[in-house]
């Protein structure tokens, strides 16, 4: 062993140094994959940067060491990364008579909670149909506010989610409800409600997703991560909603805000380094745009 040692150029320490090192790989991969897979019940499509940011403290304080790209790498090995889905029905129809309002927030950057909040409507697909899930987001801690899962594509799904973020409004200032042109905001009864509570009311200007990236953003973040594809009937819907909305108030940490929990940014004073592009206006950078990060 000493002169094949020599004749490579290491030294017999090195060689079982490295020999110990390739016997506890495996053990190191377990436990890293065990811990994943524990994320991945709670938050079944959750990205693998965030993973790695909460794997933070478990390789502390078990004293392992795993740089970010072999991090993807073993995630890869053992089948534990996601695939994007594509594909989805048309849920907003501007084409209608009804009265369109301005954009309000081009160059906005909220500064507090409930100031801005922005609103959209997705489809979650059933075995035979489709139910559709309305979300009220705070703009400034990402926190969800209001969101409900309706059967059809009437504005009653998106009131009863208005109706749930008034209810948690902690905050009488000025506020500004963003959203696209689609009939459920524009109707009359939906303006009226917004009148009511002395909100201002802002539209997209286009059909681009990207003048109201927050809302498509938190969009994709529950189905792609947080929910599964289908479902068997409207009720389960319902409650996998309830459940994944909780997960990322409370659990899922946001590169956009620091790296803390929406819920928590949202009921206290940080001074947040922002991640993320006010609009896309500015044009690119590096020859691309920047989404949100999250």
């Amino acid at each position: 062993m000493s002169l094949l040692c020599s004749l490579s150029g290491y030294s017999r320490q090195a060689y079982y140094k490295r020999c110990l090192s390739q016997e506890r790989e495996p053990i190191k991969e377990e436990l890293l994959v065990q811990q994943v897979i524990g994320y991945q019940d709670l938050q079944p499509r959750i990205g693998g940067r965030k993973l790695f940011f909460l794997m933070g403290p478990f390789m502390k304080a078990h004293k392992l060491k795993m740089r970010r790209d072999c991090f993807f790498r073993m995630l890869g090995k053992y089948d534990l990364l996601n695939k994007r889905r594509r594909g989805k029905p048309q849920t907003t129809d501007s084409n209608d008579p009804m009265k369109k309002y301005p954009d309000l927030i081009k160059n906005l950057v909220p500064g507090r909670p409930d100031q801005l909040w922005v609103s959209d409507i997705t489809y979650l697909e059933l075995c035979n149909e489709y139910a559709y899930l309305s979300l009220v987001t705070d703009a400034y801690s990402r926190k969800i506010v209001g969101f409900h899962v309706s059967e059809s594509l009437t504005a009653e799904g998106s009131m009863l989610a208005l109706k749930m973020a008034l209810e948690g409004r902690r905050n009488n200032e000025g506020l500004i409800h963003h959203s696209d042109r689609g009939t459920q905001y524009c109707c009359n009864e939906y303006i009226k409600l917004l009148q009511g509570n002395n909100i201002d009311i802002s539209m997209t200007q286009s059909g681009d997703p990207r003048d109201n990236a927050i809302a498509e953003r938190i969009n994709g973040i529950l189905k792609t991560e947080l929910l599964k594809p289908v479902f068997t009937d409207v009720d389960s819907a319902r409650a996998a909603v309830t459940q994944a909305v909780n997960i990322y108030n409370y659990l899922r940490p946001l590169s956009s805000i620091s790296m803390l929990t929406p819920a928590l940014v949202h009921t206290r004073k940080f001074n947040l380094k922002r991640c993320w592009r006010n609009n896309y206006k500015k044009g690119p950078i590096n020859g691309r745009y920047r989404s949100d990060s999250y």
